[in-house]
């Protein structure tokens, strides 16, 4: 397992990512989250991440506020992303170590995390599949025989 401990962001992450705007609407949001099946969306301007949009705080626009008896539907549906996106969103670099990762989406107990550049340029989306994937393929490659041999000769030195 040692090799994992040499493995980054850059050679597991997802480069085609979909993200959404800041001006989405919530509707458009739960069009997109039928269709794609994913929890979470970066949200992105100009190229560059404001924030993460889950289906955690699309669901938060329908909640009751102290002010009000029932909540509005059609005012949720309405609302925009950057009303309700969270934007102290936990990145990583393409350098980051996958141990590093694994102990972000651990500790921030997170399905993925944005890949982005210095900018905060969207790079790719680094996932839980992504870090467990690299984990088995480093456990196989622990497996393998140190010296691979076709023949008795490897066996005897002389």
């Amino acid at each position: 397992m040692y090799e994992f401990l040499q493995e980054t962001v850059a050679n597991n992450m997802t480069r085609s990512v979909r993200s959404v705007t800041p001006e989405t609407t919530v509707s458009d949001l739960y069009r997109l989250f039928a269709a794609d099946d994913f929890d979470a969306y970066p949200v992105v301007r100009d190229d560059t991440l404001v924030g993460v949009i889950s289906k955690l705080d699309a669901l938060k626009v329908f909640t009751f506020a102290r002010d009000q008896i029932l909540p509005h539907y059609k005012d949720g549906m309405g609302s925009t992303v950057d009303e309700i996106m969270t934007t102290d969103v936990v990145a990583v670099e393409p350098e980051t170590s996958l141990q590093r990762v694994l102990q972000l989406l651990v500790e921030h107990r997170l399905k993925s995390l944005p890949v982005i550049d210095t900018r905060r340029n969207l790079l790719g989306i680094i996932a839980r599949e992504d870090v467990m994937r690299a984990m088995a393929r480093c456990m196989r490659q622990d497996e393998l025989p140190l010296v691979l041999c076709e023949t008795d000769r490897c066996l005897h030195s002389g």
